[in-house]
């Protein structure tokens, strides 16, 4: 059954498509609003934990519903704005995270394939006391190492170009660079990535319009 929450009670976090409400006992419920199923998420979650990646404990799973452990901390992206980790860190990070989790086999142990985030940028990434740790596994799947580099480098584009974020611009490109000379090539995936990334149903008319000069600006630093 799904969980059920107190009357009245409000999510404390809000994305794209889910909703985080705190349950107590260092857990949150995390629910997707279109009914999203999340066993596959909870899955990938736990099968990466199992190598000891950086991920909050996913504990009871129905339907739209994913029970995680609760972290504490901001996100990278507000330290960062905060002045508490520099571009260079923040792009530096991003690479060694990405690095980490293409290390861990497939759960299908199918040759050339990784598990890939799909979603890995600094919104995405809580830095607790114990270190960054990795949430938002949605978009997980299997594939190659190079289609979650160009995925990452291209969201960060999409919020280095975008004019409502003009004043993160400078460190978003500065994070970008730093974030590419620390990957793999993310070139041979990058068409695919921006296909993805275009049939994205959350994303706006206007994000969308962004796509050619995301490209243009992530092959400037290749």
């Amino acid at each position: 059954m799904p969980t059920t929450l107190p009357p009245g009670l409000e999510p404390f976090a809000s994305g794209r498509d889910a909703d985080v409400y705190a349950l107590g006992d260092g857990r949150v419920l995390r629910r997707y609003r279109n009914g999203h199923p999340v066993r596959d998420e909870a899955e990938y979650m736990r099968h990466v934990a199992k190598h000891d990646y950086p991920v909050p404990a996913a504990y009871d799973v129905d339907g739209a519903d994913l029970v995680l452990q609760r972290l504490t901390g901001p996100t990278l992206g507000d330290a960062a704005i905060a002045g508490e980790l520099g571009p260079a860190e923040l792009g530096e990070l991003h690479a060694d995270l990405h690095r980490r989790l293409h290390a861990i086999p497939a759960p299908s142990g199918a040759d050339g394939m990784v598990v890939v985030h799909g979603d890995l940028h600094p919104y995405n990434v809580i830095l607790t006391g114990d270190g960054p740790q990795v949430i938002d596994w949605r978009n997980a799947e299997e594939g190659p190492a190079t289609f979650d580099v160009a995925m990452t480098a291209i969201i960060f584009a999409q919020v280095a170009l975008d004019p409502a974020y003009a004043t993160l611009s400078d460190l978003l490109r500065a994070a970008l660079a730093a974030y590419l000379t620390a990957s793999i090539d993310p070139g041979p995936s990058l068409e695919a990535a921006l296909h993805a990334r275009g049939n994205n149903v959350t994303l706006t008319k206007d994000e969308l319009a962004l796509l050619p000069a995301q490209e243009a600006l992530v092959r400037s630093y290749l």
